[in-house]
C-alpha cells in the first residue's frame, strides 16, 4: 500500500496475494480432496455413519482412472466455486480525503468525509459514525488494521482506536426500559433472527433500528444496545453526558 498524504486516494484491500490464494489455492486444495475422496470411497462406503454411501458406493465400483480423473474434477469446481463466492465478498476500501468508497463484489458505496464524526474498527468490523453518533457504515472486514488505520489517519480522518462510545452500550433484555417505542419489539425480532442463522433478516432489522435511533452491536449472539444523539435528547429522562473524544489526526 502507498500513502501519499492527502493526494491520491489509497486503496486497501487484499492485493494479488489473496487472488492468488483464491483462484489458485482453493481449487488445488479441491482437487487433492476429491481425489482423497475417490481413491477413499470404497473404504467410506462400508462405513455405517458416513454420509453419502451410495454415492461412494458407485465412485468405488468406477474403474481407475476415470474415478480419480472424476474426482479431481470435481473437487477442483468445487474450489473454483468457493474462489468465486470469496472474490465476490471481498472488501476494499478506497480512502480519500474528501469521501471514502467500500466495494464488496458488484455493490460500491461512497461516504463524505464531512459528514464522518469517527473511524474506527470494532472487533473484524469496519465502522463509521455520522453527526449523531449512528453508524453510517459497518462492513465485516479481514483486512489488515494497521493498513486501515495508516489510510484513513494519511487522508485526515478521525480515526479512533475503540469505538468512543463502547461504555455507553447496554445489554439487551426483553421489555428493558429506556428504549424508543416499538425498538423492543425490533430487537425480539433480531434475537430470533440471529439464533436461527438469518444474517439478511438481522442486518435488515439493524437498518430499522437505526432509524429509530437504537446503535446495536452484537457479542456471542448477544444483543448490546445505546441510542444516537438526537435519541436521547427525545427521551423524557434526558440527563447530560459528556461526549467522547476522539482521535482526530
Amino acid at each position: 500500500m502507498t500513502v501519499v498524504g492527502h493526494g491520491a486516494p489509497t486503496v486497501v484491500d487484499g492485493g494479488v496475494a489473496e487472488l492468488a490464494l483464491f483462484w489458485g489455492g482453493f481449487p488445488a486444495l479441491g482437487a487433492g480432496a476429491g481425489w482423497l475422496l475417490a481413491a477413499g470411497a470404497g473404504w467410506l462406503a462400508e462405513l455405517p455413519w458416513a454420509p453419502a454411501q451410495k454415492l461412494f458406493g458407485l465412485v468405488s465400483g468406477l474403474p481407475d482412472p476415470q474415478a480419480s480423473i472424476g474426482g479431481l474434477a470435481v473437487g477442483a469446481l468445487g474450489g473454483l466455486l468457493v474462489a468465486a463466492i470469496g472474490t465476490a465478498e471481498r472488501l476494499a476500501v478506497t480512502v480519500g480525503a474528501e469521501r471514502v468508497a467500500l466495494r464488496r463484489g458488484g455493490t460500491r458505496r461512497e461516504v463524505e468525509r464531512r459528514g464522518v464524526r469517527a473511524v474506527f474498527l470494532d472487533g473484524r468490523d469496519l465502522v463509521l459514525l455520522g453527526p449523531d453518533d449512528g453508524e453510517l457504515v459497518r462492513e465485516k472486514s479481514d483486512l489488515a488494521p494497521d493498513r486501515l488505520r495508516a489510510a484513513f489517519r494519511a487522508h485526515g480522518w478521525p480515526w479512533a482506536e475503540a469505538d468512543p462510545h463502547r461504555d455507553a452500550y447496554r445489554r439487551w433484555v426483553p421489555g428493558l426500559p429506556g428504549l424508543p417505542v416499538g425498538a423492543d419489539a425490533l430487537l425480539r425480532a433480531r434475537q430470533k433472527a440471529l439464533d436461527d442463522d438469518r444474517g439478511g433478516e438481522a442486518r435488515e432489522l439493524r437498518g430499522e433500528l437505526a432509524r429509530s435511533g437504537v446503535v446495536v452491536r452484537d457479542e456471542r449472539r448477544r444483543q448490546y444496545w445505546r441510542l444516537t444523539r438526537s435519541a436521547v435528547r427525545n427521551r423524557p429522562e434526558d440527563a447530560t453526558s459528556p461526549e467522547p473524544e476522539v482521535d482526530g489526526r
